[in-house]
């Protein structure tokens, strides 16, 4: 069952799109830690070390920096132009997050946007698709459970 497209209220996103990049990176780079510490072999994520990632959630303003490293995912400052960025709405994010649409689709689609160096962009993205997210993570990424959470 593929749930109705979901948008985030206007006012909520330009709170959110105010907000300090750094937190949210910080968020990212946890919660990437925590969900695919144990799925990802490190060697597969090699050509990304040091590299400098962008992930834009378009329809609320924001954008996560971090780069991958020796302890995994880190955030960064976003002071230079990232080696690879990547954006789409957050309705689409959990689409891919929860494995109810294709990569491939949504970029040919053009709903998921790719810039900078492709190859790497084609190595996160079969790396990512071989992966099988928890389902404790695609719950807590759900628009409905962010939601709600905000309204307690």
């Amino acid at each position: 069952m593929q749930l109705p497209i979901f948008h985030f209220p206007a006012p909520l996103a330009a709170v959110v799109s105010r907000l300090p990049t750094l937190p949210p990176s910080f968020v990212l780079a946890r919660i990437l830690n925590l969900a695919l510490r144990r799925s990802i072999d490190r060697q597969d994520f090699l050509p990304l070390h040091g590299k400098r990632i962008a992930i834009r959630v378009s329809d609320i303003g924001v954008t996560c920096h971090f780069t991958v490293g020796d302890d995994g995912f880190q955030a960064i400052a976003d002071t230079e132009q990232p080696d690879l960025a990547i954006a789409a709405t957050a309705h689409d994010f959990y689409l891919l997050a929860s494995r109810q649409e294709d990569p491939d689709a949504l970029f040919f689609s053009r709903r998921l946007l790719v810039e900078g160096n492709t190859e790497l962009g084609l190595i996160a993205k079969n790396t990512l698709d071989g992966l099988n997210l928890p389902e404790w993570l695609q719950a807590l990424l759900s628009p409905g459970s962010l939601l709600a959470r905000l309204r307690l």
